[in-house]
């Protein structure tokens, strides 16, 4: 039996990613960091988006690395076909606090998809048909500590922005720092068959000032009036 029959059979395959050490080394330090920080879950959705609001703006560009890495898209092309979509990830310190629920919360139409689950300690791979989960949820060999979940759909179909779609209602209310309906897609393989809007989402945060006296000279500018200010206490929104 093939891994797609696999798959096709059972919702879900557990293959083999000797590639995963290389990748998942320089984001081990940064999940442990945010593991200290006690985030909120939802302060750690769609954390692959430098453009996006949460918890690892800052080191976002990591997990958009694993993401778009040839390696796992490989393997997800076997299950899902040649033409792909990246349009959510997630941390989650805990594996087991994926819903068996979640596909009421896809805004994908038809649902078409495969979540992709990355050990980040134990570094294993386990790809789950969206549209099985809620049958096959409670055999999932899910691993344990920190998992690195990446939510991608078939480029045949399309990624519905309607805030009244009922898959964006439902998320509204049982998440409602998370809206789906504002997510940035990425086109990771393939070419896009479902019409998609591929310019939401990477819009750029405002600058701010990082304290409120920024007007007062720092030492080396006293007694100079040229108008100079001190350009490092400028950041953006992370």
């Amino acid at each position: 039996m093939t891994e797609r029959e696999d798959y096709c059979a059972r919702g879900y395959i557990a293959p083999s990613p000797r590639f995963l050490a290389a990748l998942l080394g320089p984001v081990r330090q940064v999940v442990r960091d945010l593991k200290m920080d006690c985030p909120w879950q939802d302060m750690l959705s769609g954390i692959h988006n430098a453009f996006g609001y949460h918890a690892c703006s800052d080191r976002a560009w990591l997990f958009l690395d694993i993401a778009e890495s040839a390696e796992l898209l490989d393997a997800v092309t076997e299950v899902l076909g040649p033409d792909i979509v990246l349009w959510d990830s997630e941390l989650y310190f805990d594996a087991t606090n994926l819903v068996a629920s979640e596909a009421e919360f896809w805004p994908v139409e038809p649902l078409a998809g495969t979540i992709a689950v990355v050990s980040v300690e134990q570094e294993s791979l386990l790809l789950i048909d969206i549209t099985r989960l809620a049958d096959c949820r409670t055999e999932l060999p899910l691993p344990a500590g920190p998992v690195y979940v990446l939510r991608y759909m078939s480029a045949r179909s399309h990624f519905n922005r309607n805030p009244l779609f009922a898959p964006n209602r439902r998320l509204a209310e049982a998440r409602p720092l998370v809206n789906y309906a504002k997510r940035a897609l990425w086109l990771v393989r393939g070419e896009d068959r479902g019409c998609n809007d591929f310019n939401a989402g990477f819009s750029v945060r405002v600058g701010q000032w990082t304290d409120a006296d920024w007007l007062r000279p720092t030492p080396d500018q006293q007694g100079h009036d040229d108008g100079d200010f001190d350009v490092g206490r400028m950041r953006c929104l992370s």
